[in-house]
């Protein structure tokens, strides 16, 4: 007896859209699981809005198909789709109190009004908005106002929310406050989030996968780990955090050793930034520092080594002082690195894609 298997939250096959000339999206295929947070991940341009707006229903594919839960709705509108948007902008009515903003979806399908204001409620509670219904959206914070966007696109119960860049508008502090209410509301409501974004840590934060695009392209597709650890491409690997290349190996900042060398060449007792006696690896080069950038959290060692190849070490800051960092400007030193934490990657597959590619 043959098992079958449930159908994805969302199948694309072949996807492609072009606007004039412009390929925007280049024929992706993807498979987003129910109850996933799936981030599309990419630099202005690489065409990941525009795959989010094919599976809105907002823009019609040039040509592939786009599936719901094992329906094709490629020749739907918007409105017969089982999906919610939320927008950077969070497009809240400004005459219309919380509640009234949270409850227009259901008014508009005839929802009763009783019923309607309970699951409107509910939907505040589950976003942690108990208590204010009665608020207009100039009396919110950027992230309450965020938040009232997420329960308007809830209350809908759809099977899958579609999230293009909703925190771009924050301040640093209150995003990262977000990403990980964002995560929270995901695993309560239990449903299939799609989350556009270009920013590279927010998507390492917040997926359980993550699809890399370029040029209209889906470069990787995989967890946080597997993209940061093991980039299939060239492109993946400089995009997705920092990549130092030295020969024909590529290894991550925070994975390299840095130790100061005396005047007879010997290595001192200590890694710069570092404990003393730290492990400095089976593979080592030597070079200068060419700068040191205190960072708070951390410090950037920027190494010129022998073989011509400049790379950055990353080292928290445990032990060391910003002073006592940076006086080892110009220090020669021993870069050294675990055979492990190597990688190599292919050049990514080549593009005719203009730079003027939208989103």
């Amino acid at each position: 007896m043959f098992s079958v298997m449930p159908a994805s939250a969302v199948r694309i096959r072949d996807l492609r859209k072009s606007f004039g000339a412009v390929e925007a999206v280049a024929g992706v295929d993807l498979d987003i699981g129910d109850g996933e947070f799936f981030s599309m991940l990419g630099p202005s341009g690489s065409g990941k809005t525009t795959v989010l707006r094919l599976i809105a229903g907002f823009e019609r594919p040039t040509s592939g198909t786009v599936e719901l839960a094992g329906r094709d709705v490629t020749g739907l509108a918007p409105f017969d789709r089982d999906v919610n948007t939320v927008f950077q902008d969070y497009a809240l009515f400004p005459h219309l109190d919380v509640l009234r903003n949270v409850e227009y979806g259901l008014k508009v399908r005839r929802v009763p009004k009783a019923k309607r204001r309970e699951r409107a409620l509910e939907a505040l509670r589950s976003v942690r908005l108990d208590g204010f219904g009665a608020r207009r959206p100039s009396e919110l914070s950027g992230g309450q106002r965020q938040r009232v966007a997420l329960a308007r696109a809830l209350v809908n119960e759809p099977k899958v929310l579609l999230l293009d860049e909703p925190l771009g508008a924050l301040d640093l502090k209150l995003r990262e406050e977000m990403q990980v209410e964002l995560k929270a509301i995901q695993r309560r409501a239990g449903i299939t989030f799609v989350f556009v974004t270009h920013d590279q840590e927010e998507a390492l934060t917040l997926s359980d996968r993550i699809a890399v695009l370029d040029g209209g392209r889906v470069q990787q597709v995989g967890t946080p780990a597997e993209v940061y650890e093991h980039p299939a491409t060239e492109f993946v690997a400089g995009f997705v955090g920092t990549t130092n290349r030295i020969g024909d190996v590529c290894v991550r900042p925070e994975k390299l050793h840095v130790r100061i060398l005396g005047e007879d060449g010997t290595a001192l007792d200590g890694e710069a930034g570092g404990e003393a006696g730290g492990p400095a690896g089976d593979r080592h080069a030597e070079g200068t520092v060419a700068e040191v950038v205190y960072a708070g959290a951390v410090t950037r060692y920027v190494v010129d080594l022998e073989s011509g190849d400049r790379v950055v070490a990353l080292r928290q800051n445990l032990a060391a002082s910003p002073a006592e960092a940076t006086r080892h400007r110009g220090a020669r030193v021993r870069v050294g690195w675990r055979a492990a934490h190597e990688f190599r990657v292919a050049a990514a597959p080549s593009t005719e894609t203009s730079a003027k590619t939208p989103n």
